[in-house]
């Protein structure tokens, strides 16, 4: 059988078992199999482009072949990553599953990936050492690449929506807001940002609520940038970014906010986030931590790699809500307030990727044709992830069990929410 015979009997199987699959293939040599009409199209470059991807069969195996250029979609790269969730069907037909992966390991053994080195971190994991080695490989890829596709506020985290239609910009300021009020921020309080990205937070909580503002970055890039940004506004007397580890954060402050943080600090130093927070946090004062849990609760093994863990957030770690909530109880917090924000990622993934795909030849001439590959593949993977609830994003509210008690909820509701204006 020729490879491309094997690639058409592998197209007939799949669009069997997915027959509504929104995607077509087109083969090295131009032969498309599937629908006629798609809004996306999965390429192989070469006769082994298809084993590249799929053997091993795990999402590190996949993304590896997209970034190295073994495969490509053309067209809407979520109807093609739809697609690969949909294929976890396939698990539930195990003949059907042995047979389709027999073709694939039939096909040459050539690969782009081999031609490259997979990144790796040195150290202890989760040493200040090693989160500094982390945290730098990802958010120090260059301030004007991720201006490519953020707002303009540089809010690198999930915007709050009340029209899926609005601009990504309204959306993030409204976040913003949201976590003011939630905080119950007011003139002269002072209040911690931990991993505080580009200062947008900070910079919000200054111009409308005239606090003092410390934030702290493990990246370089975000540390200048957000000083620089508060320089340039007046407010550099007032806000501030320091290079330093949370576990290095000395004083108090009334209000603290973590937003996108905590899943860099893993499992095994959860309960040490929370009891440094607990710590730092003044009585009477409030905490929100945002950020994304996993709806999967099976043990899995700690050194299994996937294509996030391995190309994008390296020693990141997500964790179930409950066991989120338990570290924050056990270091001595109560819980006032869960509010999930899964469908607002996923509209914010949405927006960050249609403005990076309108970007492409910039972003490939700031970075690399890899890094737009991969940024592009990991936010895709992230809407699927939302969408199909596989993940969330929470924002908890967390105090001192006597601290005292808000009435109502006009407090936790954004200041333009129908819930609050027309009350």
């Amino acid at each position: 059988m020729s490879h491309t015979d094997t690639v058409k009997q592998f197209a007939e199987m799949l669009y069997r078992a997915v027959p509504r699959a929104d995607i077509a293939i087109r083969d090295w040599e131009g032969n498309r199999y599937g629908p006629d009409q798609s809004s996306a199209t999965l390429v192989l470059n070469h006769p082994g482009s298809l084993r590249a991807a799929l053997i091993a069969p795990t999402d590190l195996s996949a993304g590896e072949a997209y970034i190295y250029e073994d495969i490509d979609f053309e067209g809407d790269i979520l109807a093609a990553l739809y697609l690969g969730n949909n294929l976890d069907q396939l698990r539930k037909q195990p003949r059907m599953l042995a047979k389709a992966l027999n073709l694939v390991r039939s096909l040459p053994n050539e690969s782009n990936r081999r031609l490259h080195r997979r990144p790796r971190l040195s150290g202890r994991l989760h040493s200040m050492a090693r989160d500094r080695q982390a945290i730098s490989s990802h958010y120090d890829t260059g301030n004007e690449f991720f201006s490519l596709f953020l707002d303009p506020s540089k809010t690198y985290s999930c915007a709050y929506f009340l029209d899926p239609l609005e601009s990504l910009e309204v959306a993030q300021q409204r976040k913003l807001d949201l976590v003011s009020r939630k905080l119950l921020l007011r003139p002269g309080l002072s209040l911690l940002d931990v991993g505080s990205g580009w200062g947008s937070m900070l910079l919000h909580a200054g111009k409308n609520y005239d606090v003092v503002g410390r934030g702290i970055t493990l990246s370089h890039e975000q540390f200048e940038e957000s000083n620089r940004r508060f320089a340039d506004v007046g407010l550099g007397h007032q806000l501030a970014v320091e290079m330093k580890d949370y576990r290095e954060v000395s004083g108090s402050f009334d209000a603290i906010s973590s937003i996108g943080m905590f899943e860099h600090v893993g499992a095994g130093q959860l309960t040490t986030y929370f009891e440094k927070m607990f710590g730092l946090l003044k009585p009477g004062g409030l905490m929100l931590n945002h950020g994304i849990t996993t709806r999967e609760r099976r043990r899995l093994p700690r050194l299994r790699e996937t294509f996030v863990s391995t190309h994008v957030f390296p020693d990141g770690e997500l964790l179930p809500i409950e066991n989120v909530i338990q570290a924050a109880e056990d270091a001595g917090f109560e819980v006032r307030d869960v509010e999930s924000l899964r469908m607002h990622y996923a509209l914010t993934l949405r927006n960050w990727i249609a403005n990076l795909e309108s970007n492409r030849e910039r972003a490939i001439k700031l970075t690399s044709e890899k890094t737009y590959r991969t940024w592009r593949i990991y936010m895709a993977g992230s809407v699927v992830g939302f969408e199909t609830a596989g993940i969330s994003v929470y924002q908890m509210i967390l105090a001192k069990p006597n601290t005292p008690w808000q009435f109502g909820r006009r407090w936790a509701v954004a200041a333009d929410d129908t819930a609050e204006a027309g009350s």
